[in-house]
C-alpha cells in the first residue's frame, strides 16, 4: 500500500524532527561529566580561598595545589572560624550546583504546558522553529559563561535551554505522530526517546577530559547545543507542515492534500484524508475538558490520579539522579574512570530503548511497567549493599556498577517510555490535551525535584540513599499492580469500566470513543 511507503520526505521530516529532542537529551547529559571543573571554576570566580577549595573538593584549578602557600600560626578559635567558613562555602557551591543541574526542570515545568498550545497557534513547523530561539539563548548565555559571572550565567542558559525543552517534548512526538502514515506511526513515534537517549549519551563523550570537559573548553562544551538548533532551524525550512494540522486546526483541505502527497510520494492520498475527516469530526464532536474538571469530574478522577502516579513513579525511581550525578556515583563507588562508567550508562539507555521499541509493541503496558519497577527496586538494593560494604569488600564497586547498568535497563523497558503510553490511553479526544498537559507538568515537577534535592539527600543518607529510592519504587509498584489498568488495544469504553472496577464504582462513562487514532506517537 502506498500509505505504507517510506519515502525521503518523511525520513527528511521526522530526522529533523528529531533532531531537537537530540538537543533535549543533550542538554540533560552535559552537565554531569565536566562537574568538578565547573565547581572548581565556581569556587574561584566566587574568591573562595584556596585552602577552603580544597576542603570542598580535592579537584583544584589549574594546578592551584602546585602554588606556595604561606605557613602561619593558628590558634583553636581561628581553626573553628576558618572550618566554619569552609562549611558556608560548601553549602553555596552545593547549593549553585543542584539549581545550576535544576534549573533546567524550572525551565521545562513552566513550558510543559503552552507546546501544544504554541503548535496551534503557529503550526508545528513555525513552533520549532521559535523554539529554536530559546535554544540559541540558552546556549550562547553558557558557551559565555567562562567570560563572566559563570555560576549565574549557566543557571540562566540552563532555565532557558529547559523551557526549549519543554516546548519541544510536546512538539516533536505531536509532528513526528502527525505526518507518520497509521501504520509507521508507533515506529515513528518512538524515535523521539531514541534521539533523547543518543542526545545524552554524546554529550557525556564529548564531555571527556581530552575532548571539551577540560578547564579550557568546558564551556564550549555546553553552548555546543547551538549547532543542532541552527542545523534543524535551517532544514526545518524544506519541511512539509502537519497534514493533520492544515486539515483538521485550519480547514485547508487543498494545502493538506499537497503536504501529504509530498509526504506520501503518492497523488493518492484518499485513504489519509478520510481518516483525518473522521478524527476531525470526533474531535469537534466531544467538549474540550479543563485541567480543573479532570479532577473535579468523577469521570476522570481516577484516571488523572492514576496517570499522575505513573509520572511521579518514573521520576521518583531514582532515575535522573543516575543521569545527573552519575559520575560522582561511580567516584563515590570506587571507579578509577568514573566519565567512562557513565558513558556506558549512557551506551545501556539506548540499548535498552531501541529494545523497549520492540517490546512496548508485543508486551501490555502494564506487564512491562511492573517487569521495569521490580528490576529497578532490586538493582536499587544491590546498589547501596554494594556501596555501603565497599570498605570492606573492594568488588563491591563492580557491584555498584553492574547494578547502575541493570537500573537504567530495567527503567528503559517499562518506566521510561510507557507512563506517556499510557496517559495518552486513558483518555480521550476532549479530555487528553490537558491530561497531556498536567502529566508533563508533574514530570518536569518531579524532575525538579530530583535533580535540586538529591545532592542533600545523598549527603544525608550516604551509602544508604539507594534504599530510599527502592523503597519509593517498591511503593509505586505495588501502586501499579493493584490500581493501573492494562490499555493494550482497548477502547476508552473498555478503559474505564476497568477503572471502575479497581476503584469498585459501578458509575458508568459519560462518553466513549474508540482509540482508532492513537499511536505511540503521545510518547514524550
Amino acid at each position: 500500500m502506498t500509505k505504507d511507503k517510506v519515502t525521503g520526505t518523511l525520513v527528511f521530516a521526522v530526522v529533523t524532527a528529531a533532531l531537537g529532542s537530540f538537543q533535549f537529551g543533550y542538554d540533560i547529559g552535559v552537565i554531569n561529566a565536566p562537574q568538578e571543573v565547573i565547581i572548581s571554576h565556581y569556587e574561584y570566580v566566587l574568591g573562595i580561598p584556596l585552602e577552603d577549595r580544597k576542603a570542598i573538593n580535592n579537584y583544584t584549578i589549574n594546578s592551584t595545589n602546585d602554588l606556595p602557600t604561606i605557613p602561619y600560626l593558628r590558634d583553636s578559635t581561628s581553626t573553628s572560624l576558618e572550618e566554619e567558613e569552609t562549611t558556608t562555602s560548601t553549602s553555596l557551591i552545593t547549593m549553585l550546583w543542584s539549581l545550576s543541574v535544576s534549573s533546567f526542570a524550572v525551565g521545562g515545568m513552566i513550558a510543559s504546558f503552552f507546546g501544544g498550545w504554541l503548535g496551534d497557534q503557529l503550526g508545528r513547523i513555525k513552533a520549532m522553529l521559535v523554539a529554536n530561539v530559546l535554544s540559541l539563548a540558552g546556549a550562547l548565555l553558557m558557551g559565555f559563561s567562562k567570560l563572566g559571572p559563570s555560576h549565574i550565567l549557566i543557571i540562566s542558559g540552563r532555565s532557558i535551554s529547559g523551557l526549549y525543552c519543554g516546548l519541544i517534548s510536546g512538539l516533536v512526538p505531536m509532528y513526528i505522530g502527525e505526518i507518520a502514515p497509521t501504520t509507521l506511526r508507533g515506529a515513528l513515534g518512538t524515535l523521539h526517546q531514541l534521539a533523547i537517549v543518543t542526545g545524552i549519551l554524546i554529550s557525556q563523550i564529548v564531555g571527556l577530559n581530552f575532548i571539551l570537559g577540560s578547564h579550557e573548553q568546558w564551556h564550549i562544551l555546553l553552548g555546543l547545543s547551538a549547532l543542532p538548533a541552527i542545523l534543524q532551524s535551517l532544514l526545518l525550512l524544506f519541511c512539509p507542515e502537519s497534514p493533520r494540522y492544515l486539515y483538521i486546526k485550519l480547514d485547508e483541505e487543498v494545502k493538506a492534500k499537497k503536504s501529504l502527497k509530498r509526504l506520501r510520494g503518492s497523488d493518492d492520498v484518499t485513504k489519509d484524508i478520510t481518516e483525518m475527516r473522521k478524527e476531525k469530526e470526533e474531535a469537534s464532536s466531544e467538549q474540550k475538558v479543563s485541567i480543573i474538571q479532570l479532577f473535579t469530574n468523577s469521570s476522570y478522577r481516577q484516571s488523572i490520579i492514576v496517570a499522575l502516579m505513573l509520572h511521579m513513579a518514573q521520576q521518583f525511581s531514582g532515575i535522573n539522579a543516575i543521569f545527573y550525578y552519575s559520575t560522582s556515583i561511580f567516584q563515590t563507588a570506587g571507579i578509577s574512570q568514573p566519565v567512562y562508567a557513565t558513558i556506558g550508562v549512557g551506551a545501556v539507555n539506548m540499548v535498552f530503548t531501541a529494545l523497549s521499541v520492540f517490546l512496548v509493541e508485543k508486551a501490555g503496558r502494564r506487564s512491562l511497567f511492573l517487569i521495569g519497577m521490580s528490576g529497578m527496586f532490586v538493582c536499587a538494593i544491590f546498589m547501596s549493599v554494594g556501596l555501603i560494604l565497599l570498605n570492606k569488600l573492594a568488588w563491591m564497586s563492580y557491584v555498584s556498577m553492574v547494578a547502575i547498568f541493570l537500573f537504567v535497563g530495567f527503567f528503559e523497558i517499562g518506566p521510561g517510555p510507557i507512563p506517556w503510553f499510557m496517559v495518552a490511553e486513558f483518555f480521550s479526544q476532549g479530555p487528553r490535551p490537558a491530561a497531556l498537559a498536567i502529566a508533563a507538568f508533574s514530570n518536569w515537577t518531579c524532575n525538579f525535584i530530583v535533580a535540586l534535592c538529591f545532592q542533600y539527600v545523598a549527603k544525608f543518607c550516604g551509602p544508604y540513599v539507594f534504599f530510599l529510592f527502592a523503597g519509593v519504587v517498591l511503593a509505586f509498584t505495588l501502586f501499579t499492580f493493584f490500581k493501573v489498568p492494562e490499555t493494550k488495544g482497548k477502547s476508552f469504553e473498555e478503559i474505564a469500566a476497568e477503572f471502575r472496577k479497581k476503584s469498585g464504582s459501578a458509575q458508568a462513562p459519560k462518553a466513549a470513543v474508540e482509540m482508532e487514532f492513537l499511536g505511540a506517537s503521545e510518547t514524550v
